[in-house]
Parts: C-alpha cells; sequence; structure tokens
C-alpha cells in the first residue's frame, strides 16, 4: 500500500516524468513498441488486402486453391513418410 502512494507520487511529478522520457533506456522502448505498432498495423492491412482479393474471385476459385492444397500436401506428406531413413517398414519389420 504504501509502495503504491509513493510510485503514484512519483509518476505524478512531471519533472521526473520528463527526465525519464529523454532517457536512453525509455527511448528505446517507445521506439521498439512504435516499431512493433507499425509492423503489425501494415502487416494487418496487407492481410485484410489480401482476403479482400481472395473474396473477390470467382466462387470456385477458392475452392480449387484449397482443393489444390489439400492434394499437395497430402502428397508431400506420403513421401515424407516414404522416404525416411533409417525408419521401419511396417509394424514388426525387422531391420
Amino acid at each position: 500500500m504504501v509502495f503504491r502512494r509513493l510510485l503514484a507520487a512519483l509518476l505524478h511529478n512531471p519533472q521526473l516524468v520528463e527526465r525519464l522520457s529523454e532517457s536512453r533506456p525509455i527511448r528505446r522502448a517507445a521506439q521498439l513498441t512504435a516499431f512493433a505498432l507499425l509492423q503489425l498495423q501494415l502487416r494487418g492491412h496487407d492481410a485484410a488486402r489480401r482476403l479482400r482479393a481472395l473474396a473477390d474471385q470467382p466462387p470456385g476459385a477458392l475452392r480449387r486453391r484449397v482443393v489444390r492444397f489439400k492434394d499437395t500436401f497430402t502428397e508431400e506428406l506420403r513421401r515424407g513418410v516414404r522416404d525416411r531413413p533409417g525408419q521401419q517398414k511396417g509394424p514388426g519389420a525387422k531391420a
């Protein structure tokens, strides 16, 4: 309780807040925060643009892309399981 009041009193001191804002660690933290927020905003705009582009395609286009992705993923998964080095071929198989 006492610590909270002391901290509140310090943070309400304009001279202290100004001196802290001019310190290198606080400035750097503010720069990093601003950079992160800007990057998130840009990525959000980019994702929204891509979603709008997908929504503007003909109805069957998205379905074809999903089916093509599923087929490619399944084929790569089968190929990866088949080509595992040093693995047994099946249950009970001996090397």
